[in-house]
């Protein structure tokens, strides 16, 4: 006799649906720059609101900038960045000084706010080894290359800083195609099981290079993935500079009380190609989408947040669009005049003492690089 199928203890759409309902968006601005959610207003000076502005717009003619100094061939890789200034750069806003950062290749813009001089962010695309050399003080580490492994090292990186008793905490940042990645989950589980104080923040900007969000995973947000590794996690409107910072800030308070990490995923939106190296977005995204996403733009939603509140004005914003301007092309030319890289250098610069193997490729290069 056949037996039958048992019903199911649980009913399983109903529990996605349930988990999924506990991480609603987060927003204090809409796209009209209209505050939302006064409650939740952060506590920013009105000279503090404009710098975050200032730095947004800053940020913004950066990355026309070195885009085309890409195309020039002045700069090597780079990640485009527009569209993201609010997840990148609020996020950042939130910090304080002795936090350590741990960037992807996207997060530029916040390790150079956070002190790298402009001169070595162009270095660091070039590929030279000086772009890698924070000076002292400043708490970066170089933008990681490979997909989601600046999570573990995040982890590390905040526990070390529990260890030495620091009240201090590390962010780390990666795309939603890093929340993927292996690394991902290993790094918020061991920051988790161990309180470390760090920051988890996915900028989702909805295609890791050209696969859509929705086929990288069934789960209906990413912020649930916290879930799993006992940590709380929040989604964030990441077009709206407001709701990241406070985000962030919260996350921070949180573990510096000791209460451990936070995973915070930001909806946001990439305008251009994932990096210039030859990807066209236009293959795999609609113009339809892409026209959605520009009324969102957060530039333009601070834009009308601040000048509702009579902070902002075209003659400001203008002012720092030539401060940029002036800037980039200082740390460009600071940039062309660093002195060629060697073999040497790397050789030397990778072991404090040089390995037998090497030693005598160190001798036939230090002959060659003197002729």
């Amino acid at each position: 006799m056949a037996s039958k199928t048992k019903k199911a203890t649980f009913d399983s759409q109903k529990q996605l649906e349930k988990v999924a309902e506990q991480f609603p968006m987060f927003q204090i601005l809409n796209e009209e720059g209209k505050v939302v959610n006064e409650a939740a207003m952060p506590e920013l000076s009105d000279d503090q609101l404009k710098e975050l502005m200032r730095r947004m717009v800053y940020t913004r003619i950066l990355d026309q900038r070195s885009i085309s100094l890409n195309r020039q061939g002045r700069l090597g890789f780079y990640a485009p960045t527009a569209g993201q200034e609010a997840s990148q750069l609020a996020s950042q806003f939130a910090l304080e000084k002795e936090d350590f950062i741990l960037p992807g290749y996207r997060d530029v813009p916040q390790i150079v706010w956070h002190g790298l001089p402009l001169y070595q962010a162009f270095l660091f695309s070039r590929g030279h080894f000086q772009g890698n050399q924070a000076p002292e003080g400043v708490n970066v580490l170089s933008p990681q290359i490979i997909i989601g492994a600046q999570y573990i090292q995040c982890a590390g990186v905040a526990l070390g800083l529990k260890k030495r008793g620091k009240q201090a905490v590390a962010i780390t940042y990666t795309g939603d195609g890093g929340a993927s990645q292996g690394d991902f989950y290993e790094g918020i589980n061991f920051a988790g099981a161990f309180k470390a104080p760090a920051i988890f923040v996915v900028q989702n900007n909805r295609f890791a290079i050209s696969t859509p969000v929705e086929k990288q995973s069934a789960a209906q947000t990413i912020a649930q993935k916290a879930v799993a590794a006992g940590i709380p996690g929040i989604q964030v409107d990441g077009m709206d500079p407001l709701a990241v910072y406070l985000a962030v800030r919260d996350a921070r308070d949180r573990a510096i009380n000791g209460e451990g990490p936070t995973l915070i995923e930001t909806l946001t939106y990439r305008y251009g190609p994932h990096t210039m190296a030859g990807d066209d977005p236009t293959r795999y995204r609609s113009s339809e989408l892409d026209e959605e996403w520009e009324k969102k733009d957060p530039l333009v939603r601070f834009r009308k947040f601040l000048e509702g509140k009579g902070l902002w004005s075209e003659e400001e914003e203008a002012k720092v669009i030539e401060e940029a301007k002036e800037d980039i092309k200082n740390a460009i030319k600071k940039a062309d005049e660093a002195p060629k890289q060697k073999v040497t250098d790397l050789m030397s610069i990778m072991h404090e003492t040089l390995p037998f193997n090497l030693q005598e490729q160190m001798e036939i290069y230090t002959e060659k690089e003197s002729k």
